[in-house]
């Protein structure tokens, strides 16, 4: 793990909760992004060396929608930079962390990303993500 790469917070709606953050960490919302393998958009917003993703369900029954109607509105997950996405995962499963992907998948930002589940992590969702080379 190279360094938490950031905070992921799922929220009803972007609309609104953009301009809280924005006011609460005094910088301007940098991206916008939709996901749609995981029916979500989502909105990226740095203060330093800190990245906060805010999520937003684009279905009602959509993998976040799901996690607002059980949890409420919050932190979702953290994401860790890792700089070999296969070998990062392969040395999980070796120590018993059970992944939610057999293999890394696109995500926003740029990543290929993998998720580790909750149970395997006193009950935190971790992101594992890799910065794909520009072509």
């Amino acid at each position: 793990m190279l360094k938490v790469e950031h905070i992921g917070i799922a929220v009803r709606s972007l609309k609104q909760a953009v301009p809280v953050y924005e006011t609460l960490l005094g910088t301007n919302c940098y991206k916008t992004e939709l996901v749609a393998s995981e029916n979500v958009k989502t909105a990226f917003l740095r203060s330093g060396e800190t990245k906060i993703e805010l999520l937003e369900s684009t279905k009602e029954e959509g993998v976040i929608s799901r996690y607002i109607d059980k949890k409420g509105e919050g932190m979702h997950h953290i994401a860790f930079e890792v700089a070999d996405i296969l070998a990062e995962m392969e040395r999980l499963k070796q120590k018993g962390f059970h992944l939610l992907n057999e293999a890394p998948k696109q995500g926003a930002d740029n990543k290929l990303v993998c998720f580790i589940h909750p149970k395997s992590a006193n009950g935190v969702l971790i992101e594992l993500c890799q910065e794909q080379k520009e072509k």
